[in-house]
């Protein structure tokens, strides 16, 4: 996983044809994938600008698959967290794997490498996801990563389930 920059976003914003060379990684024309659009880079982007150094690590990470026998790189999908943990100390999480690459535990190794990165700040209380419960793939993921559903009437959800992740020492 590589840690996304201001500069990672400019590239995609502005030249995406740059971003197989800023990352040392072959980039499917596929990308971006999900709900990861030029929206979500806009946001990410005024969020790194506005939070200097800060802001560094609390949004998107770049994953990177590295073949063992060739040592060819290629981007397989993207995850992060929508900013760093708010007041009560709750961050969320995000992922997105292209479509070539899913269903080959990326997104499983990504989750656990955001909770992982989560949890070694002193102020995480609780590690929140969504996802629609018609994602059955998206919903395995992050049951199998600790997660479980619980009931929402958020708005910002937009209709979809929200997911808790599940630590005894948390919360």
């Amino acid at each position: 996983m590589i840690s996304s920059s201001a500069e990672h976003i400019r590239i995609e914003l502005e030249t995406p044809e740059l971003l197989a060379e800023k990352l040392n990684a072959f980039v499917s024309e596929h990308w971006p994938s999900g709900e990861y659009d030029r929206d979500a880079m806009a946001f990410f982007l005024s969020c790194f600008e506005t939070g200097g150094d800060a802001a560094q690590g609390w949004y998107g990470w770049y994953a990177i698959n590295i073949d063992a026998a060739q040592g060819a790189r290629a981007l397989v999908g993207a995850g992060g967290y929508f900013g760093p943990p708010d007041a009560d100390g709750i961050v969320e999480i995000g992922y997105s794997v292209l479509p070539e690459w899913q269903r080959r535990g990326y997104a499983t190794e990504m989750v656990n490498m955001l909770v992982a990165h989560a949890l070694s700040f002193d102020n995480i209380s609780k590690i929140i996801a969504h996802t629609s419960a018609e994602n059955i793939a998206s919903v395995n993921v992050l049951t199998s990563c600790g997660f479980n559903a619980v009931a929402t009437f958020e708005a910002k959800s937009e209709g979809n389930l929200r997911f808790e992740y599940l630590d005894r020492n948390l919360g």
